[in-house]
């Protein structure tokens, strides 16, 4: 089971690396994106995307040990709460 699970993953992001793939050959047309004022430069709407996509999975990559170790801090000052509310029942 343990090696399952990568080879999933790994399956799962070589099909969304080939979809992007495809979708960037058909779509060849040149757009810029424009925020507020800003307007970047000319570029395939399909380069953009995988662009997006790939910024998209390292900000995951990078964000997911942060996420666990922020869980894992939360957990612990969970456990040192529960021991100080203790209810003794020893009359």
């Amino acid at each position: 089971m343990k090696n399952l699970i990568p080879i999933l993953i790994s399956l799962i992001v070589a099909i969304w690396v080939v979809a992007i793939a495809i979708i960037s050959v058909q779509n060849a047309t040149p757009v810029s994106l424009k925020f507020l004022t800003f307007q970047s430069i000319q570029i395939p709407l399909g380069l953009l995307m995988a662009f997006t996509a790939g910024t998209g999975l390292l900000g995951m990559a990078l964000l997911q040990p942060l996420w666990s170790m922020a869980n894992s801090r939360r957990s612990q000052s969970l456990d040192d709460d529960a021991e100080f509310f203790v209810d003794d029942q020893d009359f």
